[in-house]
């Protein structure tokens, strides 16, 4: 079946989710013009934002009927996201993010990191409107492992004998752990700790497959679609999964081509290294583990009272695979 976002993920939490970008817009309010300005540009430059759905089809599938504290939960959420997103730009020294100038390259580094640091602050004040100990502790120290999913991948740049484990590893911080906070997060709040492990798990395993279809994406996709510049993590030495099965997939002149191109960075060999990655069966592995990640997110949602947000929940994870078919 084809999956409508609309119609299949967003119609449970609609008018929610319509609520929650007044309290990202409240949240962004600062009494200094400039932070005001970089923050508006880049929540504006947001995507389909599926990690705050997210938290709202969590809360729903947990049975909570009146969203309003989750609404605040999920820009929250956005919020988080979109620092880690201004940051991140400033290390990769990224120019455009989905075909927007990056808030780095519109102003500066500086201003950049400072206002990234400006929304962190700002999520963990909203958040403490919401008195709940244990979700702020959660999310205290969720926020402490994506700093470190981060350092991890800026330290396994140029390392060609990065393993699958230190890959995931990585993502599991840089990507995962903020769905988890999403859906984990909506339990704490709705007082439903016995969903919270299956919800926590079924996001986890969402970020996993998230994470390993964009990088499938990166070698199968032009850069329109994709909305960054294909061989990006290429460039930067960063060793994705399809890179590392390579490796794993090759001997002789192609395996030292792909852990040169890890090693020094730099697109000199970009066409080689794709043509391997294509012809070594690296791809059908990722793809293989990809499936694999989503069933178990799948899997993980039986527990829940059936209805139209874990089914939402459902649809979600499908719609990701769906663009690796």
């Amino acid at each position: 079946m084809t999956i409508d976002f609309q119609q299949d993920i967003l119609s449970p939490v609609a008018t929610d989710f319509a609520a929650m970008d007044q309290f990202i817009n409240e949240g962004i309010s600062s009494k200094v013009a400039l932070v005001m300005s970089v923050s508006k540009h880049v929540v504006e430059a947001g995507g389909k934002r599926m990690r705050p759905i997210m938290c709202l089809l969590a809360a729903q599938a947990c049975g909570e009927t009146d969203l309003k504290r989750t609404q605040r939960l999920a820009a929250v959420i956005e919020m988080l996201h979109t620092a880690t997103l201004v940051h991140d730009d400033v290390v990769d020294e990224s120019n455009l993010r989905r075909g927007r100038p990056t808030a780095n390259s519109t102003w500066n580094n500086q201003t950049a990191v400072l206002v990234g640091d400006f929304l962190i602050a700002r999520s963990f004040d909203l958040l403490v409107d919401l008195n709940n100990m244990t979700l702020l502790k959660e999310f205290s120290t969720g926020t402490c492992e994506i700093a470190e999913g981060e350092v991890l991948q800026l330290q396994a740049q140029h390392q060609p004998d990065t393993t699958e484990e230190t890959y995931l590893s990585i993502i599991h911080g840089k990507t995962s752990r903020l769905f988890q906070l999403a859906t984990e997060g909506a339990a704490l709040l709705a007082d439903k700790p016995e969903y919270r492990d299956a919800l926590k798990r079924y996001a986890g395993h969402f970020g996993n497959a998230f994470q390993i279809i964009d990088d499938i994406l990166d070698y199968t996709s032009d850069a329109e679609t994709l909305g960054k510049n294909i061989g990006d993590d290429l460039m930067e030495g960063k060793p994705t999964l399809p890179l590392i099965s390579a490796l794993a997939k090759t001997t002789g002149d192609d395996h030292k081509v792909v852990y040169n191109s890890i090693a020094t960075g730099g697109l000199d060999d970009l066409e080689r290294v794709i043509k391997i990655v294509h012809e070594s069966g690296a791809l059908d592995y990722c793809r293989e583990r990809a499936h694999e990640e989503t069933q178990n997110a799948l899997d993980a949602l039986n527990i829940l009272p059936d209805s139209a947000a874990r089914n939402a929940l459902y649809h979600l994870a499908q719609l990701a695979l769906d663009r690796i078919q």
